[in-house]
C-alpha cells in the first residue's frame, strides 16, 4: 500500500451545479465571524468522495431536488479556530445556535478537537426543492450548525414533512456508500 496523501478535489469541477453556501468562509455560522482557514469558498474532498457526491446530486435532480453544501475538508487551522471559540467568552450567537446549551458542553458533544472534516471525507449538507424556481431550502429541522438534541438524525420531535426531508437526504446519500 502507498503510503502517499491523496490529493483534495474541488467538488465543482465535478459537479458545477451543486449549491455552496460554505458558511465558514462567511461569518453566518456559529462562530460570528470568518474562520482561519476558509479564505475561499470552496468545497474540497478526496476525489472519491466527489465523485460520488456528484452521483447524489445527479439521482437528486431527477426528482427536482439539489444538494447544498455547507461544510467539506475543514484544516486543522480552522479546528484550532473553534477550539480558541469555545474558549472566549462572546456569546452573540448563543440564540441561534445553541440556546438550550452552555458554551462549554459544545466541546466534545458537538464541536470536536479533531475534526474528521480534517480528512477530506466528511461533508454538512442539505437540500433544496427546485422543482419551482427559485429553488428553496427544504425544512430539515434545525438549521445548519445548530448545537442541540434537534439536530440529532433520529429526533422523535421532528414534524412529518421534516422526518421525510431528513429520510429523503439520508436515502440519497447512502446509495452512494455515504454513512450518517
Amino acid at each position: 500500500p502507498s503510503s502517499a496523501i491523496m490529493p483534495l478535489t474541488d467538488l465543482q469541477s465535478l459537479a458545477p451545479a451543486i449549491h455552496l453556501d460554505m458558511r465558514y468562509a462567511t461569518a453566518n455560522n456559529f462562530t460570528g465571524k470568518q474562520v482561519a482557514g476558509y479564505q475561499a469558498a470552496k468545497c474540497l474532498l478526496h476525489k472519491p468522495v466527489a465523485e460520488a457526491l456528484s452521483r447524489v446530486e445527479d439521482s437528486l435532480h431527477d426528482a427536482g431536488y439539489a444538494l447544498t453544501i455547507f461544510d467539506c475538508y475543514r484544516p486543522t487551522i480552522a479546528v484550532d479556530d473553534f477550539m480558541r471559540w469555545t474558549k472566549n467568552a462572546d456569546m452573540s450567537t448563543k440564540p441561534e445556535y445553541f440556546p438550550s446549551l452552555d458554551k462549554w458542553v459544545l466541546v466534545p458533544d458537538y464541536i470536536a478537537e479533531k475534526s474528521g472534516h480534517s480528512k477530506g471525507a466528511t461533508l454538512d449538507l442539505g437540500l433544496l426543492d427546485c422543482r419551482s424556481k427559485p429553488c428553496r431550502t427544504l425544512d430539515m429541522g434545525t438549521a445548519f450548525d445548530f448545537f442541540g438534541e434537534q439536530a440529532n438524525t433520529a429526533y422523535p420531535h421532528l414534524s412529518a414533512e421534516q422526518r421525510q426531508n431528513r429520510k429523503m437526504l439520508l436515502d440519497a446519500m447512502k446509495q452512494q456508500g455515504f454513512e450518517n
